[in-house]
């Protein structure tokens, strides 16, 4: 039986682009079925958490949104802010701290597919995970059995009709180059910039 990853026996390898792919939406899977599972962190934790995601620019006046208690379920509100913008802590229960910074348009498109619903957007959508993220080691320096450590980034998502522009860009996130990725349930590509 073959799994994200590792093909049954019998089955041809995928490309390393294919194995990228799969290992980030394993990882992303992971974490969002992860991220159902209540944290015993203080909401000024997760606030604190959720503002090292950006630049203080940004994280200043956003609003801190907690994490759903299930797939499509309501963000709880940590932190009203005044601006635009919307962080996240980590999610929780999830073996990495991820912290994200999103505008208005990516945070809708990543909530739309987080709930397994078709994303509508119809501008670019940009965010920041200034504490980085971790990714499956396919080329990084290392043990390929470790994570990578991206480090800060910024992602953009764009419209789904423009999503043939992101197809030729590399999916593996180890290398220290930029990459594309998707989301699980989704299979819109967002493209990641390492600083």
């Amino acid at each position: 039986m073959s799994n994200l990853i590792t093909p049954a026996i019998g089955e041809k390898a995928p490309s390393s682009s294919t194995l990228a792919r799969r290992a980030v939406s394993q990882t992303f899977m992971t974490a969002a079925v992860i991220g159902v599972v209540a944290l015993s962190t203080s909401d000024d934790q997760k606030i604190a958490d959720a503002l090292r995601a950006g630049p203080d620019f940004i994280t200043r006046n956003a609003t801190i949104l907690d994490w759903p208690s299930s797939p499509g379920g309501t963000y709880r509100v940590l932190r009203k802010g005044t601006s635009e913008w919307t962080c996240l802590p980590g999610l929780p229960g999830y073996k990495h701290d991820e912290p994200g910074c999103f505008d208005p348009v990516f945070m809708e498109w990543m909530k739309e597919t987080l709930a397994g619903q078709a994303p509508h957007i119809e501008t670019v959508g940009i965010s920041y995970m200034y504490a980085g993220a971790w990714v499956p080691n396919l080329s990084g320096p290392g043990p390929k059995t470790e994570d990578f450590h991206v480090g800060p980034h910024i992602m953009i998502v764009v419209p789904h009709d423009q999503q043939q522009s992101l197809q030729s860009i590399s999916h593996d996130g180890s290398n220290g180059m930029p990459y594309v990725a998707h989301l699980p349930q989704g299979t819109d590509l967002y493209l990641v910039i390492p600083k």
